[in-house]
Order: structure tokens, then sequence, then C-alpha cells
């Protein structure tokens, strides 16, 4: 019998496809600027936390919000992209005593100013209901994906880390399984990957908290599996030598050698381009 020394997460089918270069927002944790990253090395135009890192769901509707709004503003077409990611990192809040708000951001004000205070499953889930009905208004077809970010949050204690994480993960479930938002929304398991996959400290950053590259590329190899239609995987394998190409480096950049490097990668960028006008924005 062969022996297996990990667990693999089975994911159910994506009910959607990202297809070439398509837009994405991400906003989150500072595991939405991770894959975040990895959409944008891979030619996709990606909007990633434009407000700042935001941890909990009161403070991605909030961020949301302005998105829109600033879209809006700017007279786009399509205000909500098609695919949105939302990162939720804790359902704990700060909330100023003046005012009974809840900040993103306490901006090195006095923490005397602030009352920490966690949200209920129901309330990580009103929110969360918020951002998608607000989402969908500016776009229909909208994609939701929730993802719940692997970083274990030393300050709190990690158990009280792991309780934060479990209402995030039950806050998901009750949206994805409201009959009226099951068909905009759903649930990738990167949290669940890092800690039943990736069950090992060599898979962590120095600080053993958040995760190391090795672990985001792989989590970003089963999202691409999970949820890339395949002219999207033959697009990243056609963009990925373009872009390598681009980020070189060159030690004598005056040279002959160096300038005809040059103009056959932006000979290959064209023809690309040509191929996907959405990579028309890209610079050498």
């Amino acid at each position: 019998m062969k022996m297996e020394f990990r667990t693999i997460i089975d994911i159910p089918p994506a009910p959607f496809e990202i297809r070439p270069c398509e837009e994405v927002l991400l906003v989150g944790s500072c595991f939405a600027n991770h894959i975040g990253r990895k959409f944008r090395d891979n030619g996709f135009p990606a909007i990633v936390n434009p407000y700042g890192t935001m941890y909990n769901p009161a403070s991605i509707l909030h961020s949301i919000g302005r998105i829109l709004s600033e879209r809006v503003a700017e007279g786009k077409v399509q205000p909500a992209p098609r695919i949105v990611f939302l990162t939720l990192g804790t359902n704990h809040v700060y909330r100023l005593k003046e005012t009974g708000e809840i900040v993103d951001n306490c901006e090195k004000r006095p923490a005397s100013l602030f009352q920490e205070e966690e949200l209920t499953v129901s309330e990580c889930a009103d929110y969360l209901k918020r951002i998608i009905l607000l989402l969908k208004s500016y776009n229909p077809d909208v994609q939701v994906i929730m993802t719940v970010s692997p970083i274990r949050y030393r300050k709190y204690g990690y158990h009280e880390s792991q309780l934060s994480k479990a209402t995030l993960l039950l806050a998901t479930t009750s949206i994805t399984s409201q009959t009226s938002l099951t068909s905009n929304t759903s649930y990738f398991p990167a949290y669940e990957i890092m800690m039943d996959e990736l069950r090992d400290y060599r898979f962590y950053a120095t600080d053993m908290l958040h995760p190391s590259e090795q672990a985001i590329y792989y989590i970003w190899e089963r999202l691409a599996a999970w949820c890339f239609c395949p002219d999207t995987m033959t697009f990243i394998e056609e963009w990925r030598p373009i872009r390598q190409a681009l980020s070189h480096r060159p030690f004598h950049p005056e040279s002959e050698e160096y300038r005809r490097f040059k103009a056959q990668t932006a000979d290959r960028l064209k023809a690309l381009q040509a191929k996907y006008p959405q990579l028309q924005d890209i610079q050498l």
C-alpha cells in the first residue's frame, strides 16, 4: 500500500472561470497582497488593497465602498470588476470611543482612544453580505471569492487566533449557503491548504507565522488549477518568458548584445499584445 505523508484538500470545481488578463480586485489582509502580486506577475491588471491592508469584514466593506465610488467618479464603464477576492484576517475590530465608528486604521493614535471588540459570526456574515450586495448593484455578474488568511495573530494568543479564524470560517459558510447569494459567491480554502497540506514549518517565513514564498506559490498554483480557464493557463505560459525577459537587469546595458535582446523582447511583447489587447499598458 502506498503511504501518503500529507493530506490533500479536496476543492470542489469553481462555478466560474477567470479569463486571460481579466481585471481582478483583491481586498483584505496581507495574504491578499501576496496573491495580488502573483496576479500582477502573471499579466493580470489586479487592483490590490488601494487603501491599505484591511483585516476584518467591516473594514473590507469600507474599502470596497471607497473603491467603487472612486471608479464611478473616474467614469469607469464597469465600476465593479467581475472577479473580486475578499481575504479575511480577523474578526477583531477597533472602535473609536468618541464616535462609535469602526476604524480601518488607528493611524498611530493612542490606544486609549479605541475600544477593541470581536465581531460575532452573524455580524461578520452581515458585513460580508453587504459587500456582496453592494458589488452586485454595480455588476450583477460579479464573482466574490472569499478566503480566510492562514496568517496567525500572535498578539491575540494562538488559541484566540484560532477562535477568530473559526468565526470567519463560520461566517463564510453562512454566506455561501444562502440561496440568494450562491451564484455570486465561492470559498477558496487557502487557510485549510496551509494548515493541512503544508503542515510543516519549512513552509513558513522566518517569523513562523506568515507563509513562505514557496507556500504562497503552492497556494497560487492550487488557485490557478481551481478557477483559471484553459486559455488563461496558455496565456500564462506564453507570458512567463516575456515577463522574465522584461525583468532582466544586464551587467552591460550599453552592449550590442543587450540591445538585440531588448529588441527581440519588444517584438515578442508586441506579438503577445496583438493576441491579448489587455496587455497594451505594459511598457518595456
